[in-house]
């Protein structure tokens, strides 16, 4: 008996850690803050017919909606409820999206932000994504329903009840992050919730999670909550596959926490990877493009199988999370063109795109006082669809990283090539010449790419 429990862990555990990508399909990007309705035309239009594997959503769960400042971008990381109805659209517009992407083999990846709910002093009424009532400072959400017994006050050991120091790993996992009430997950009827929320999505066909904030909960509440998962939808996936996981875990070296906590529950975000990265094509402390020839674990990261690795995202674009100012980010366009096309290139880890909106930056005393701004809005705080224009990029203040064509490769267009074109001679060799001055001093090469 025993000898089975560990088998059956072990296999849920490495079933955790395939992202289930469709044949020949090795990367997915994160569509941050779009539509549901534009992720379904772009899963349709271009994501699947240019070989991406999946799109990892914002959170669709109900949230706290804020009006100072206006309508900012980290409201959907403060949850209300567990109700599908977010600034990205309502539930009958995700379960078509999610229908739509699945069909043209991209799958989808949500946001789960089951750490906590929203701040402290979020006050109380109707002000949410779905308009349902909720009273943030008695701790009170019906729509769940969680009262104050459900969360973590009780266990937290700051005389503020908020992290005081990230040294004390109790205090990260069972205090307050930033005011955001802490849920119990210890507690069954909690698990339960979270589940139930998770398994709604898994049914309409989603393929996993990228769970927010992984290092503020316990991997043994997360391994309970984790194995409570419906197997995935057959209408997509094969019979018995189980939910791809990849957990948000900020580790940098000598956290009190680390990574390889988490790894037997699937992967885990590699937040030195872009650190790394951005320092190497900054060419600070002297790094080196050839010093990378052992990229990957032999820089000190995770290893492979357990990796999920991005050049920016979503936090430490702005300054926050990991990686401070080596970060590259598209307001370096040439700069993050080259990082990315090389993490796309290289065989290490899941690689996660970026795709942003863009904000108005004003630095003051070297921070950024707009960070908090929101997606491209209308005067109402509604989010704007994305447009599209004739040469494939976007518009109206979306950035749509993933449509750069120094990204998605150059590609065949009847009998020419549209990237840049390398002979190779009778003898197999090929000369390469690649100027500093180029608009674009890389090449890549995909087998498939021929005349």
């Amino acid at each position: 008996m025993k000898l089975f429990i560990l088998v059956a862990v072990f296999g849920l555990s490495l079933a955790q850690h395939d992202a289930h990508l469709k044949y020949g399909r090795t990367a997915i990007v994160h569509l941050f803050e779009w539509r549901w309705a534009d992720i379904a035309a772009e899963c349709e239009r271009f994501l699947g017919p240019k070989g991406f594997g999946g799109v990892q959503i914002s959170p669709p769960s109900e949230h706290i909606v804020l009006d100072s400042p206006f309508r900012p971008w980290w409201q959907r990381y403060q949850p209300i409820g567990y109700n599908l109805c977010s600034r990205s659209g309502n539930e009958d517009e995700l379960k078509d999206m999610i229908t739509r992407c699945n069909n043209v083999g991209v799958n989808i990846y949500v946001d789960a932000v089951i750490n906590h709910m929203c701040g402290a002093g979020g006050g109380e009424g109707t002000h949410s994504s779905c308009g349902s009532w909720f009273s943030a400072s008695k701790q009170d959400f019906p729509t769940v329903p969680y009262s104050n017994l459900d969360f973590n006050d009780y266990k937290c050991n700051t005389a503020s009840g908020e992290i005081e120091n990230y040294g004390d790993k109790y205090q990260v996992r069972d205090c307050r992050l930033v005011s955001l009430l802490d849920l119990a997950l210890e507690k069954d009827y909690v698990r339960g919730k979270v589940a139930d929320y998770m398994n709604k999505l898994i049914d309409m066909g989603v393929a996993g999670f990228r769970v927010d904030a992984t290092k503020h909960m316990w991997p043994g509440d997360l391994e309970v909550v984790y194995g409570r998962l419906h197997n995935l939808n057959t209408n997509w996936f094969s019979g018995g596959s189980r939910a791809f996981i990849f957990q948000e875990v900020i580790d940098l070296g000598g956290e009190a926490i680390s990574s390889s906590e988490y790894f037997h529950l699937g992967r885990v975000t590699e937040f030195k990877y872009g650190a790394k990265l951005g320092t190497v094509f900054r060419k600070w402390n002297n790094e080196k493009l050839c010093y990378t020839k052992n990229w990957g674990e032999g820089w000190g990261f995770m290893a492979d199988g357990n990796a999920v690795v991005f050049v920016d995202n979503h936090d430490n674009q702005r300054g926050h999370g990991a990686g401070g100012a080596s970060i590259v980010t598209f307001w370096d366009s040439r700069l993050y063109k080259m990082a990315v096309g090389y993490m796309l290139a290289h065989p290490y880890g899941l690689t996660r795109v970026m795709s942003s909106f863009r904000w108005d930056r004003n630095f003051v005393n070297g921070k950024d006082q707009n960070d908090w701004m929101g997606p491209p809005s209308y005067g109402d705080g509604s989010t704007k669809p994305v447009p599209i224009y004739s040469d494939q990029t976007c518009g109206d203040g979306w950035v749509c990283e993933h449509r750069w064509r120094q990204i998605t490769s150059g590609q065949k267009e009847g009998s020419r090539c549209t990237g840049k074109q390398i002979q190779v001679g009778g003898d197999g060799r090929a000369h390469f010449r690649i100027s500093n001055q180029d608009e674009d001093p890389f090449v890549a090469i995909h087998a498939e790419s021929k005349l």
